[in-house]
């Protein structure tokens, strides 16, 4: 039986009771209402679009299966021995929830109801009410997580005393596994729960509770028609000026956007910038979106800015309420000519999987891809980064550019750009695991490292920094944001990876 038609032959069997226990225990991983949930096909839908789910990764759906014990359904699409050799994105906390729901009964679940009454609105304390909304509702109320089970246990201690030492034997599971592993606190943060825990946060990352939003300003440079010849329109930016407003918009961030900016507008919007009280902010997020060479940027009319130039506005001189906070800059701009060649892999590892990106085109004989920086030879488009060395000797800066010194960085006129795509797409997958931000920009690098085009063409990005501590974002509390994509435009997006040049 083909995956698919399992899938398929899950939703005809399972009913709606069966389907928002599915939902549940998916929380963890969805990161939204589940209540929008209509059918086991919609949950698995969501989650191959979270890429925990598919022909080749079919262990969520056996798991989950054998957790709400439907073994026959195991057995008849030959799921019964699919296990998976990694971390099981099911939570314990999550299976904890749902072991316990089964085991409280209805006069169990009446007393609960009862002991929530001033706790919980008079909705979610209706006799329709399950016990797993409860849990959920519980949870909205920042009642009840996977480090704050002190409410749940004590009423289950006056209610259901065994389900009480369930939860004991838990805890000190999870505790055993902290302790083996060095690991201390693995659940996913939100803003409300940053608030609540203030001065306790980790001290190796940056306060992310402040009372005012971050600020992110994007400067999204197309319309060079004014400049020399050499600088082309930048086709495709308004992909990346959009998934970046929508990512950093959902992060929390307030976002403006600077379009077809000069270089006196880019250094007076920095210098406003840094005029600002950041005293209530947590951090400061700067993208530029342009064309480049190597140790700089260009403005639309042509002239040149140095990232120095911009990164020093921020320094603790020109703005003291940023000392001691992340100030965080992205790059996409082409940083030279030169072209990042594949090279064969050492004989005892295996090669990375190459990806055309050239998919809808041919390439041939003429045929050009477009780059961020002044024409040359083959008008390669190309959106490299700014040079390491003008970093300015501060702390708390991270800069994070689309390709090393010297050489380009691709651009695909429809999709966007490689760079700032995969950036977007990392941080909607990686923030509600609790992911710093060094960690993401990580599995960016290995996102671009596995890219090519058919002339072997590729393209890894580097990151510098100073920080001081990690960059932790707290975890949004409204649904993962669907990101535009050149079909759809703002409809959901899978998060695939742009495949094409343009020829």
């Amino acid at each position: 039986m083909e995956f698919r038609e399992k899938l398929l032959k899950v939703d005809q069997v399972l009913n709606s009771d069966d389907t928002k226990a599915l939902a549940f225990l998916c929380k963890d991983i969805l990161k939204c209402d589940i209540s929008s949930v209509e059918s086991p096909i919609d949950l698995f839908q969501r989650l191959e679009e979270k890429d925990v789910l598919s022909e080749d990764q079919p262990y969520l759906l056996a798991d989950l299966l054998r957790v709400i014990e439907h073994f026959k359904l195991l057995r008849e699409l030959d799921l019964n021995s699919t296990m998976s050799t990694t971390v099981n994105p099911i939570t314990p906390y999550r299976k904890l929830l749902y072991e316990l729901s089964k085991d409280i009964g209805q006069k169990e679940l009446k007393n609960i109801k009862f002991l929530l009454n001033n706790d919980l609105q008079s909705s979610a304390l209706e006799l329709n009410v399950s016990t797993l909304e409860v849990f959920l509702e519980m949870e909205r109320k920042d009642l009840l997580s996977s480090s704050n089970l002190l409410r749940l246990e004590k009423i289950l201690k006056d209610v259901r005393p065994a389900l009480w030492k369930q939860i004991q034997q838990f805890k000190d599971s999870q505790g055993k596994i902290a302790q083996e592993t060095g690991l201390v606190d693995l659940r996913p943060r939100s803003s409300s729960d940053a608030s609540r825990r203030g001065k306790d946060l980790d001290a190796k990352e940056y306060p992310m509770s402040g009372p005012k939003k971050s600020y992110c300003l994007i400067f999204n440079n197309f319309d060079f028609s004014s400049s020399s010849p050499e600088l082309s329109d930048r086709t495709g930016t308004h992909m990346d000026a959009e998934s970046l407003s929508i990512v950093f918009d959902w992060l929390d961030f307030e976002v403006k956007v600077e379009p077809n900016a000069t270089r006196d507008k880019m250094l007076s919007s920095m210098r406003e910038l840094a005029s600002r009280d950041h005293s209530e902010m947590d951090c400061v997020a700067c993208v530029i979106l342009s064309h480049g060479l190597k140790g700089g940027v260009y403005g639309v009319d042509g002239e040149e800015v140095q990232l120095e130039e911009l990164t020093e506005c921020l320094n603790g001189v020109r703005c003291a309420s940023l000392i001691g906070k992340p100030k965080l800059f992205f790059i996409q701009a082409c940083q030279g000519n030169k072209m990042e060649q594949g090279v064969p892999a050492q004989a005892n590892r295996p090669a990375l999987p190459e990806v055309s990106d050239q998919t809808e085109r041919p390439s041939g004989p003429g045929v050009h891809a477009q780059t961020d920086g002044p024409s040359s030879p083959g008008d390669l488009c190309s959106d490299a980064s700014v040079a390491s060395e003008t970093l300015p000797s501060m702390a708390d800066f991270l800069t994070a550019m689309s390709t090393p010194p010297s050489y380009v960085s691709v651009r695909n006129p429809e999709k966007g750009t490689w760079f700032i795509q995969s950036l977007c797409r990392n941080l909607v997958r990686l923030v509600p695991s609790d992911k710093d931000l060094v960690s993401i920009l990580i599995e960016v690098i290995q996102d671009l490292k596995k890219k090519s085009n058919s002339s072997n063409w590729r393209q890894i990005p580097e990151y510098t920094t100073n920080l001081t501590k990690l960059v932790v974002f707290p975890v949004p509390e409204r649904p993962c944001p669907s990101l535009p994509t050149a079909s759809t435009g703002s409809r959901k997006c899978r998060f695939s990876m742009p495949h094409t040049l343009m020829v």
